[in-house]
């Protein structure tokens, strides 16, 4: 890693430095070296807690078109329920925008957006758990570009409104773990012939988007919906499926 603010640097990263420098701060830059594949060697280099790694994710609000740029602690995962409550006040959903979106509307790759110096304005939300540091580290234009604000300056730099957007990680596997024994009890439960099968739903009701599935019952929306409509022996097809599912996630 280095410190030294080089005099090639990509011009996204640079458009960050002019923001920064033309708000009377003196940016505080460091060029990550290849071969950091996790959030924890990159605090490690940083001399950082993962939590200190602000993330940029950007949204594309279907209503209109808009960006929807949350910057959030390394630490924590954005829930997309709270965030939609948020910014699309007609009920309409959220969704993550693509690499073609994403560079229209900053001007930086998917993996380097910075909270500053966008190619157009868009709506801004910092969450809340970065306050919990006297300073975070905020990507700067570029994957292997970062550097160090408060969050205070963040705040005011982006004029972003601060929000309670967050999910904690650890907390979050808990709670999967906890669904997922759960599950697994009411599996054992299904007997081979009978008309009562019981239902795999246990209350933890999210979609994932990257599996379409429920993160509590590991079932599909259309699976949910045409289970009370379904007969024994088709739900215990599915509970079938649904053990597989639940071997998959464990391997």
């Amino acid at each position: 890693m280095s410190n030294t603010l080089s005099k090639a640097l990509p011009e996204a990263v640079e458009q960050v430095l002019a923001v920064l420098r033309s708000s009377g701060l003196d940016p505080k830059l460091a060029m990550l070296g290849d071969g950091l594949a996790t959030s924890r060697q990159v605090a490690d280099a940083l001399g950082a807690e993962p939590g200190q790694l602000a993330r940029c994710t950007v949204f594309r609000r279907r209503s209109d078109d808009a960006a929807v740029l949350v910057i959030i602690s390394g630490d924590r995962r954005i829930d997309e329920q709270k965030l939609a409550a948020l910014v699309c006040h007609d009920g309409r959903r959220i969704g993550r925008a693509d690499a073609e979106f994403v560079q229209a509307s900053t001007g930086s790759s998917l993996d380097g957006v910075s909270p500053l110096a966008h190619a157009s304005a868009a709506v801004t939300l910092l969450d809340r758990s970065l306050y919990r540091f006297d300073d975070v580290w905020a990507p700067a234009g570029h994957r292997q570009a970062v550097c160090r604000l408060m969050p205070q300056e963040l705040e005011l730099l982006t004029g972003a409104a601060v929000v309670d957007v967050a999910v904690d990680l650890e907390e979050e596997e808990t709670t999967r773990r906890q669904a997922h024994n759960l599950l697994a009890a009411r599996a054992r439960a299904v007997d081979a012939a009978g008309d009562r099968v019981p239902s795999p739903c246990i209350s933890v009701c999210r979609i994932s988007a990257d599996t379409g599935l429920c993160e509590g019952c590991y079932r599909s929306l259309r699976e949910i919906s045409a289970w009370s409509r379904s007969g024994p022996d088709a739900q215990r097809l599915l509970w079938k499926a649904i053990g597989q599912r639940m071997a998959t996630v464990r391997d």
